[in-house]
């Protein structure tokens, strides 16, 4: 019976040290977003620094842009199907965020700067949301900020083609000025989730 009674006193020890643990972590700064992550993987070492051009050709950083929460998205306006859906869900939520009282900002990162130039990211973002912003850059530019965000893209075909695709990943990244990168969201993610997730994030800062 001892033995067990030690047993039991060694388990009740270990579990009340873990929810101390767990209580502790959450009230912590460091984890000031734990009740908003709807991702695994969010903060670390993504996101950070660069250097493009918006629609009148000027050079802008990130500090110029991210102003307030910030969905960025990375993709190309000569895209067929994925880039207008997901940038047009993006708005969406920027949509459904102004009516819950939560300003924010959505971003257009062109990976394709052989087309898309300044004017033509301008009108792309322009026609879908007052408020986005459309960048492009030189391909140096626009690789650097492309690996800042450890994305993805390839031509798919020859660039001599005008209609040459760009494989590319999907992610919409939340980025919040004081803090940086904070969570990404899948394709899956609606208007409605988006909204929701970065309205607790702007709440908890």
């Amino acid at each position: 019976m001892s033995r067990f009674l030690a047993i039991l006193a060694a388990v009740t020890v270990v579990v009340l040290l873990g929810i101390g643990l767990a209580i502790t972590l959450r009230g912590s700064t460091d984890d000031r977003f734990a009740q908003c992550r709807a991702s695994q993987v969010a903060g670390g070492d993504l996101g950070g620094p660069f250097e493009l051009l918006n629609d009148q050709g000027e050079t802008v950083t990130d500090v110029d842009v991210i102003t307030e929460p910030t969905l960025i998205y990375f993709g190309y306006t000569f895209c067929p199907d994925v880039c207008p859906l997901d940038t047009a869900r993006n708005a969406v939520a920027i949509d459904i965020l102004e009516e819950m009282g939560v300003s924010a900002t959505p971003i257009f990162i062109s990976i394709d700067p052989n087309r898309d130039t300044p004017e033509v990211v301008g009108q792309f973002a322009g026609n879908l949301h007052e408020k986005m912003i459309g960048l492009t850059g030189t391909p140096e530019q626009v690789r650097a900020a492309s690996q800042t965000y450890k994305t993805f893209y390839s031509v798919a075909g020859d660039m001599d083609d005008p209609y040459y695709l760009v494989d590319h990943s999907t992610m919409t990244y939340l980025v919040l000025p004081e803090y940086g990168f904070v969570e990404f969201f899948r394709r899956d993610a609606t208007p409605d989730d988006i909204a929701n997730t970065v309205a607790c994030y702007a709440g908890a800062t």
